[in-house]
């Protein structure tokens, strides 16, 4: 068996993972990234992209905005719908000009690998049996099977756990004696399609409806991303294509938007739930991302979180590494929940503002309404909503930068 050392090993290379790789080698600390897929597999998943002001600032401060400069789609405000009205959230006029950026998260990715092979970084794609050994100890092992079939042990520092929510490093945490798991189930569900059409909207359209939430996105200027409000247990076979604009046209359509049509070339449905993991971190493992929480996908917030979560991580990390101080290493949790707990409420709120809930009564439904035009109408709500969309800035108060 091979043995490697690292500073950081690092389990699991999606946006957490490869982001995390990134900005440790910008503060010049050594990690090796052990992805099970491949990079084709990496670059070709299709999921959605809404980057809060953070991650493109982020981005584009640390190399990696060259395209998405070019290609990102820049939004400054979203629509609600409810009552067959439109209400626009104008972001740039409550934030001080911050906006959103729509930019896929497999160009994220694609961009983040990328650059890591250009700066000589140790990516392992198709790795499997990954195993993380002794990590309450002064020297973590990862032990896995390379693309080749050799067995590998990468001895490391630290360890981060950046594994996506089927994760396995989080188990290392022990559950009930010290790691407390918090859940919650929604009674329904999106279904989501991609489609060849122009775009309905120069921006995102949130709808409220008596039959059920709608979403109106976009990926390119071609190819557009809606989404429908069903029950957990309903089946894509279920619909037709007609069906789906038939339902997009009744939930959405009326005064000041109509959607339009093309071929649909993907149809999925997608679960909703929220989850966080206290502690985010347990010896020298430390969770970034979805193996630590997930959020409802209302408020748009899964993977600005993971990079919120390595911003700090990589930070603590840093000074671990530079000044022999665990300090603030150790904080890790304390340091991210605040903010973790923040976007689940914003999601919360968003989900269930929004969506048509299955043991709803016409007070639901009337109550519903009512807070949509009380958020809508006012200056602080509004204010609310805006600024909880594009992220409250990462440099803000933060006790480590």
């Amino acid at each position: 068996m091979t043995v490697e050392r690292t500073a950081v090993g690092i389990v699991g290379g999606g946006p957490a993972g490869l982001m995390l790789s990134h900005l440790l080698h910008l503060r010049g600390i050594e990690s090796v990234v052990l992805e099970s897929r491949t990079r084709s597999e990496v670059e070709s998943t299709i999921r959605a992209g809404v980057l809060e002001q953070n991650t493109v600032d982020l981005m584009v401060e640390t190399g990696l905005g060259d395209r998405l400069q070019r290609e990102g789609l820049r939004h400054h405000g979203i629509e609600l719908r409810f009552d067959g009205h439109g209400h626009r959230i104008a972001f740039d006029e409550l934030t001080d000009g911050r906006a959103v950026t729509v930019y896929p998260q497999h160009e994220v990715l694609k961009d983040l690998i990328e650059r890591r092979i250009a700066d000589s970084g140790d990516i392992r794609f198709g790795v499997r049996d990954a195993q993380v050994l002794d990590h309450t100890s002064d020297t973590p092992k990862i032990r896995f099977v390379d693309a080749d079939g050799h067995s590998r042990t990468l001895e490391c520092a630290l360890v981060a756990g950046c594994d996506g929510s089927r994760t396995e490093t989080r188990k290392l945490i022990p559950e009930k004696t010290v790691r407390a798991d918090h859940f919650r189930q929604y009674p329904f569900a999106w279904f989501g399609i991609l489609a060849e059409a122009p775009p309905s909207s120069d921006e995102l359209i949130y709808a409220n409806h008596e039959r059920g939430f709608a979403l109106i996105s976009t990926r390119t200027p071609e190819v557009q991303r809606h989404y429908l409000q069903v029950d957990p247990d309903d089946s894509v076979d279920n619909w037709s294509d007609d069906r789906i604009w038939d339902e997009l046209h009744m939930r959405v359509d009326g005064e000041g938007a109509e959607i339009k049509d093309g071929k649909i070339f993907q149809k999925s449905i997608l679960q909703f739930r929220s989850f966080v993991c206290e502690p985010m971190q347990h010896g020298n493992l430390f969770l970034a991302g979805d193996a630590a929480h997930t959020v409802p996908p209302t408020g748009a917030k899964g993977m600005n979180l993971a990079i919120a979560d390595v911003y700090a991580l990589s930070a603590a990390m840093d000074r671990f590494f530079v000044a022999s101080d665990r300090t603030v290493l150790d904080g890790y949790t304390a340091t991210v929940l605040p903010r973790v707990w923040r976007t689940q409420h914003f999601s919360w709120w968003m989900s269930s503002m929004l969506h048509r809930l299955p043991e709803g009564s016409g007070f639901d439904r009337r109550r519903q309404i009512a807070e949509l035009d009380m958020v809508t109408r006012s200056v602080a709500g509004r204010t609310l909503i805006a600024e909880n969309y594009v992220g409250t800035p990462l440099h803000c108060g933060h006790p480590l930068f």
